[in-house]
């Protein structure tokens, strides 16, 4: 997967922003257009746990609201969840122990072409 979002930001930046408060550490890594509306994605390349079969999403990330913009959690293996589902599934669930972090299932995940479609097939 190629670098998105603060992943092409130079090193000394990078790291500034994982020091801040500010909204910008949490803007998303990619805007898009589907069907002539404008949505963002924040892709999450890390995951999921190879041990647990769940997501972990930064509490910070997920209060981050972007709206009225959809936002998109896109996963390394192309599964997508929204942040209103992320809520949905860890309502009743047992928090991380730092509170850091929200845990959901992966198996609660919709695959990225029932969310975004199928690519054009390409012509031989």
């Amino acid at each position: 997967m190629q670098p998105c979002g603060q992943g092409t930001y130079p090193p000394a930046i990078q790291r500034a922003l994982a020091r801040t408060h500010s909204a910008l550490r949490y803007f998303p890594d990619l805007i898009a257009a589907r069907d002539g509306d404008v949505i963002t994605i924040d892709a999450k390349d890390r995951m999921p746990s190879a041990d647990s079969d769940r997501y972990a999403i930064s509490t910070a990330t997920l209060n981050a609201a972007h709206a009225p913009t959809p936002l998109y959690y896109v996963f390394g293996d192309l599964k997508v969840l929204t942040p209103s589902e992320v809520h949905h599934y860890t309502t009743h669930a047992r928090p991380h122990r730092s509170g850091a972090w929200v845990l959901v299932a992966t198996k609660r995940a919709h695959p990225f072409e029932e969310v975004f479609g199928a690519p054009p097939a390409l012509a031989a």
